[in-house]
């Protein structure tokens, strides 16, 4: 079986990873399962939670979405993200000046989280045609004092923050800049960049989690909302309904989209937070966040059923897709048109 572009599939997850897994040590509380972005380990009467991430398909602000992607993932557990490990692998051509940008956007973005980089490894590699970077984040938290993306239960209520397909927008305005400038503008494009700036969700997973509300998170990355969705789903052993009209989605990632015939819902969606609220507080973490100036809307609820439904604005009830691929690989796989 040829494995798509992205992430392994579930199937190969269940199947094959999971069943190597070494040994199995009690302090392991949290481990490797579907739908989860990190582990939880019991050290002393503290927990390290801990996430690893590569960035593969974007070649402007590796080493600024390095930090902030795992740095996410850690923040999803409710966790403040403190320390941060990197493993650099680089082209046969690449020069000193591509080392020290990679470095100096890890060491920044690092900074304005508050993360110590701790150490890593970098080296050349053969037949590499872009660079790669792997990180490790970590973060300490007290026993009992965390949530996962299991914790959703059927009734709760489902926030969005910020808007779909944020990091694909991103990435598409910067590494296709001069095709995409020609059909939609300049200024379109810088705004599209601008994405980047707002791809954190720390702030806003800790801000959730403090309100005592929230009973799941999760940061849908690959496979844009609609595969983040289905993550939390599956990981809660929920079904759900969301609802189209309340999905926001920017102006730029539309007309990026149309441009390349893909999925907003499908779009890699770094920079947007899913929350798990418990019924009748959706409105009151909503407030919370929008106080720091953070967009979030109640976008859906979870189901006893293993249901996956999007209500159209037209009202009709269908599917929600659950992505094979992300279309960011669709639309980086497209030859430039003249």
């Amino acid at each position: 079986m040829k494995l798509p572009a992205g992430k392994v599939p579930p199937k190969i997850l269940e199947e094959v990873i999971f069943n190597y897994l070494g040994t199995r040590r009690k302090e392991v509380v949290v481990g490797p399962s579907y739908g989860l972005d990190g582990a939880v380990i019991e050290i002393g009467n503290k927990l390290l939670v801990t996430s690893m991430d590569p960035i593969t398909g974007a070649l402007e602000r590796i080493g600024w979405l390095a930090v902030n992607i795992n740095a996410n993932d850690v923040s999803t557990f409710g966790v403040q993200p403190t320390f941060f490990s990197s493993c650099l692998l680089l082209p046969e051509n690449t020069t000193e000046k591509t080392v020290k940008t990679i470095c100096k956007q890890i060491d920044l973005s690092a900074k304005k989280l508050g993360i110590a980089v701790t150490g890593g490894h970098s080296e050349t590699t053969p037949n590499l045609s872009f660079p790669i970077v792997i990180g490790c984040c970590m973060g300490v938290a007290e026993k009992g004092h965390y949530v996962t993306s299991r914790g959703a239960k059927a009734g709760n209520m489902l926030i969005l923050t910020k808007s779909v397909g944020m990091e694909g927008t991103a990435i598409l305005a910067a590494d296709r800049h001069l095709q995409l400038a020609r059909k939609i503008g300049k200024s379109t494009l810088k705004r599209a960049e601008d994405f980047f700036n707002h791809i954190s969700v720390v702030k806003e997973a800790l801000l959730a989690f403090r309100t005592g509300y929230v009973t799941a998170m999760h940061d849908p990355t690959e496979g844009g909302v609609a595969g983040g969705i289905h993550e939390l789903a599956a990981a809660s052993n929920v079904g759900f309904k969301v609802h189209e009209e309340k999905l926001s989605i920017a102006e730029e990632t539309l007309r990026i989209c149309k441009f390349f015939q893909i999925d907003p819902l499908q779009l890699i969606a770094s920079g947007s937070l899913l929350i798990a609220v418990k019924k009748g507080f959706a409105d009151k973490v909503v407030e919370v966040l929008e106080k720091s100036k953070i967009a979030a809307a109640v976008i859906g609820e979870f189901l006893p059923s293993k249901k996956r439904l999007i209500i159209r604005k037209d009202g009709h009830v269908e599917e929600v897709v659950k992505p094979l691929l992300d279309h960011l690989w669709l639309a980086l796989e497209q030859k430039p048109k003249n």
